[in-house]
């Protein structure tokens, strides 16, 4: 499970930077101040969560189960929150409306957010069992 975590933050990185440099050079042409700044949201947040995976994979104190669930949490979350936000600030050049999807957006959020709470309860959890 460890090296699959640790590919999966590994390829999110590299996707990061990928789409980081795409939007600096290539979409700085096209988008407006403020889409671009939405797309650099969806990448800085989509790399602290590569980071995230890779601090997971790393780590011995979490159990399987955790580490698992944390993953999928953390894996959906990126798809749906940095997804829906980089489809939502590139919506003007495309013939598709992707503002319907926008739901996804908070959707994918609030899998981070519980993502990093089971992190915060295992932590807890272990400091009072010592």
């Amino acid at each position: 499970m460890d090296k699959k975590i640790l590919s999966t933050g590994t390829i999110l990185g590299i996707i990061a930077i990928i789409l980081g440099a795409f939007g600096a050079h290539a979409l700085k042409k096209v988008l407006t101040i403020e889409q671009l700044a939405t797309f650099e949201t969806g990448v800085r947040y989509q790399m602290y969560h590569a980071i995230f995976l890779l601090f997971l994979g790393l780590t011995q104190d979490l159990s399987l189960k955790t580490k698992k669930a944390i993953y999928l949490l953390i894996v959906f979350g990126v798809l749906l929150f940095s997804g829906s936000i980089y489809l939502l600030a590139t919506n003007d050049l495309s013939a598709f409306d992707f503002k319907i999807i926008g739901f996804l957006t908070p959707i994918g959020g609030l899998l981070l957010i519980v993502a990093w709470g089971i992190l915060l309860l295992r932590i807890l959890n272990k400091k009072s069992q010592n």
